[in-house]
């Protein structure tokens, strides 16, 4: 019964938890301290800050951490990290099959063409939050951030050099000039 309860609040909390992981937080804490009282609040507390550290998603992470200290074993995990995940499987299934029928619609390439410019437009904004003093220099002034970060942007534009290889080579690169 309990592997039930865990499916679906977790379920639940992944078919409702719109804006990601950290949105989910909350969800999370009202149904394992508040209503099922699953974990404490200390327990609840360390679970989020042992999520953030962990490679992965924050709500997936809570979802297997919590799944464990609810049922006290590993099947336990398994069952809340696949009922969070499985509302976004459902969903994106159901869209693929959708896109496949209508890829040639005017409205849907329309809709498609502007969507791919939000795409570039929000990758972009995020790329620029990362133009800090931290990672370019007092008055973001430092040449030689400049100069890596240019020569990467070519490296994988034109050249074609796969991204964590990228990674890998600016790191480098890094530690040596710096």
């Amino acid at each position: 019964m309990l592997y039930l309860e865990l499916f679906y609040v977790f379920f639940k909390i992944g078919l409702f938890g719109f804006g990601g992981g950290a949105a989910m937080i909350s969800l999370i804490q009202f149904e394992l301290v508040e209503h099922h009282q699953w974990v404490s609040i200390t327990e609840f507390t360390n679970m989020v800050a042992v999520s953030q550290i962990t490679p992965g998603p924050i709500g997936i992470n809570c979802a297997t951490y919590a799944g464990y200290l609810a049922s006290g074993n590993i099947f336990g995990s398994a069952v809340a990290t696949f009922a969070i995940v499985l509302p976004s499987f459902i969903i994106m299934l159901i869209l693929a099959k959708l896109m496949s029928r209508f890829k040639d619609n005017p409205y849907v390439e329309s809709v498609m063409k502007y969507l791919r410019l939000v795409v570039v437009g929000l990758i972009a904004a995020a790329a620029l939050l990362l133009v800090t003093p931290e990672s370019f220099g007092e008055n973001c002034a430092d040449w030689r951030s400049w100069i890596i970060f240019i020569a990467a942007f070519a490296a994988t534009k034109w050249l074609k050099m796969h991204p964590i290889l990228m990674i890998c080579v600016a790191a480098v690169v890094g530690i040596i000039i710096y």
